[in-house]
């Protein structure tokens, strides 16, 4: 049935059909219907997604029992936890601590690209997907519309914009250039529109655990989810997904972030790490290089009826595994007060200012949190607590 324009409360723009911006149409769509119209706008000519493993704490399980997913991620098994090993010997490294995370009963882990189909599947009648949708920059117009452009040199009109397109955000890059010098110091604007390096280089590989296994069947790696540690160093195996860190003064990194690297590079840079990490890194297919960016702590993720979401507001460090999930509570969070009966477009900003206040300091307090594990894996800070 088509539903004429004129009974939406009013309209949303999403940038970004990455999780948070999935998971923000969804619980839009699921409390409000068609009283709030969605368009959804990717960059790319389909919805998809980089990376491998995904963490699904229990509070982001609690948000899919809300939006009725829960049947569809995977049960955790009972003693769901990691093992920290001092890796840099070459003779043999040791286990130095056990993490078992007895409280996430609902929590679990799964591959990032499933839990983006079960979210694409999931899309609400009300949304309206547009492909090869990137933004470059936004206008308000009174009186009070958002005009958006893209690089087709289309445009379109939304009443509330979210952005959720990730760390290279060209909302969030538009938000600060014309947010005004009474809210934010001219002189940060391009500190908080521009990602910054964290002098870390991660080497990323995919493969199936059972080449590991013939090659090393009592390698530790295929017990549990193991991070080996080294001083500055940091390689971390959860059966078939790989990802290593190697910390380098932090400082404007050169080249692309994302590159195609040999074995012997991989392999070079932890040669002296324990035989059972030698024998992982044997098991590489099609390794790359990333640099790893984070989004600079942000003073504020909204204003007037514009507000960030996911990367685009906080993107981190992966040591806590809490990216994906962090914007799946933000897109909740915002989605249920743009969905409630109370909200109009008059007091859209009052929305989002609530969105604001609850999830701006958890965010980066996941981030700070984040970083500091990191440092820690790899000997640079011990926990005080």
């Amino acid at each position: 049935m088509l539903i004429s324009s004129s009974t939406h409360k009013f309209r949303v723009a999403i940038c970004g059909a990455g999780i948070g911006g999935l998971v923000l149409a969804i619980t839009i769509g699921k409390f409000a219907g068609h009283d709030i119209h969605i368009d959804l706008y990717e960059a790319h000519d389909a919805i998809t997604t980089s990376g491998a493993g995904i963490s699904v704490p229990r509070r982001t399980a609690e948000v899919m029992v809300e939006l009725g997913l829960s049947e569809k991620i995977p049960n955790p098994s009972p003693d769901y936890g990691l093992r920290l090993r001092k890796s840099n010997a070459l003779k043999g490294g040791f286990e130095w601590f056990h993490f078992i995370f007895k409280t996430l009963k609902r929590g679990s882990t799964m591959h990032r690209k499933d839990l983006v189909d079960i979210l694409e599947q999931n899309i609400p009648s009300s949304c309206t997907v547009h492909f090869n949708k990137r933004l470059t920059k936004y206008e308000k117009h009174s009186p009070g519309s958002l005009v958006l452009y893209f690089a087709d040199d289309s445009t379109s009109t939304a009443d509330v914009l979210v952005g959720a397109d990730g760390i290279h955000s060209s909302v969030r890059k538009t938000f600060f250039e014309t947010i005004g010098p009474d809210t934010v110091d001219p002189s940060k604007i391009r500190h908080y529109g521009d990602p910054s390096w964290t002098g870390t280089l991660v080497y990323r590989s995919v493969f199936p655990a059972e080449k590991l296994s013939k090659l090393d069947p009592s390698n530790v790696a295929l017990k549990d989810f193991i991070i080996f540690c080294g001083k500055g160093k940091e390689r971390r195996s959860m059966s078939q997904h790989m990802l290593l860190m190697n910390g380098k003064l932090a400082q404007p990194f050169e080249g692309h972030w994302v590159s195609d690297v040999s074995l012997e590079e991989a392999e070079e840079a932890y040669q002296d790490f324990e035989p059972d990490a030698k024998r992982l890194l044997n098991c590489f297919e099609k390794p790359s290089r990333w640099a790893l960016h984070v989004v600079n702590e942000l003073p504020l993720f909204t204003c007037d009826r514009v507000a960030l979401i996911g990367d685009a507001a906080h993107a981190m460090t992966p040591y806590c595994g809490a990216g994906a999930g962090q914007a799946i509570e933000d897109a909740f969070v915002l989605g249920r007060l743009l969905a409630h009966p109370l909200t109009t477009l008059d007091n859209v900003p009052v929305a989002l200012k609530a969105y604001q206040d609850v999830r701006l300091p958890f965010t980066q307090f996941v981030a700070r949190g984040s970083g500091l594990t990191g440092k820690m894996y790899d000997f640079r800070r011990t926990w005080v607590l």
